[in-house]
């Protein structure tokens, strides 16, 4: 099965989450232009790393960030892997990534399992406590949200629960841009899935973001990568290339879990 995706490599404004839906509205019309099957957006859109005023402008059960994907996957009939935004809950503050398939249901939410005390999320949001799994047109998938790539068990986790491609919302510095693409491409190999991952560009008042965004292939080959500045990031993948590089090299069958802990 093939899929066209399109990145949305936007430049977040900071704590505005308005301009950010209208921003997101831009690129999205745009991106339709070359008739993708799936639209992703990057890590915290609608909010940016305004962590110390989430208690303001976090979406209250996530409810304007739905009313958005699902109208813009329903009319468009295009998947939406909703990037993340600050869900408000009783419980407190999520960064969940949302998944709207294209008859504008939303399918799957996946919450950050891997706070990044660096950037002082752990001070500012709970940690998630569920896979990231899930089914479009009867394949698997898995969303990640940025840290999370650094934890290849958790990457596992998934694959080997059968996910083909492995989407990754993010907001990753420049500063470590190297380790961006190291992971990113480490973690299609030694998964022998597709990668597509969404970065954000520009800055906020700490950070200067990496743009970067990748679509790599299950041998690790980059098919797709965005420059530092916003953009549309555009490639194919075809699935059925999974179970071929999966049965040249079966390393879901050679797997020896008893021993690894």
């Amino acid at each position: 099965m093939k899929l066209k995706i399109a990145c949305l490599q936007m430049d977040i404004a900071f704590g505005k989450p308005e301009d950010n839906f209208k921003a997101a509205e831009i690129m999205i019309k745009k991106a339709l232009r070359d008739n993708p099957d799936v639209i992703v957006l990057p890590e915290l859109w609608t909010t940016g790393y305004d962590l110390t005023r989430l208690g303001e402008i976090a979406d209250q059960d996530a409810e304007s960030s739905l009313v958005f994907l699902k109208e813009a996957a329903q009319s468009n009939r295009v998947h939406m892997i909703g990037g993340s935004v600050a869900k408000k809950t009783p419980e407190g503050i999520y960064n969940t990534l949302l998944i709207v398939d294209n008859q504008g249901d939303l399918i799957h939410e996946y919450s950050k399992l891997h706070l990044f005390k660096l950037m002082n999320e752990h001070l500012y949001l709970k940690g998630g406590t569920a896979k990231g799994v899930f089914s479009l047109e009867n394949r698997k998938f898995a969303g990640m949200i940025c840290y999370d790539i650094r934890f290849p068990e958790w990457v596992r986790t998934h694959t080997a629960e059968g996910a083909e491609a492995l989407f990754v919302v993010a907001e990753w510095p420049l500063a470590r841009l190297a380790h961006w693409r190291a992971l990113l491409i480490a973690r299609a190999i030694e998964n022998q899935c597709y990668v597509i991952a969404c970065n954000r560009s520009g800055s906020d008042p700490d950070n200067v973001f990496a743009g970067h965004s990748m679509i790599i292939d299950p041998w690790g080959e980059v098919l797709a990568e965005a420059s530092e500045t916003e953009e549309i990031l555009y490639a194919e993948i075809d699935l059925d290339k999974v179970k071929e590089v999966r049965s040249m090299i079966p390393i879901f069958t050679d797997r020896k879990p008893d021993f690894y802990y």
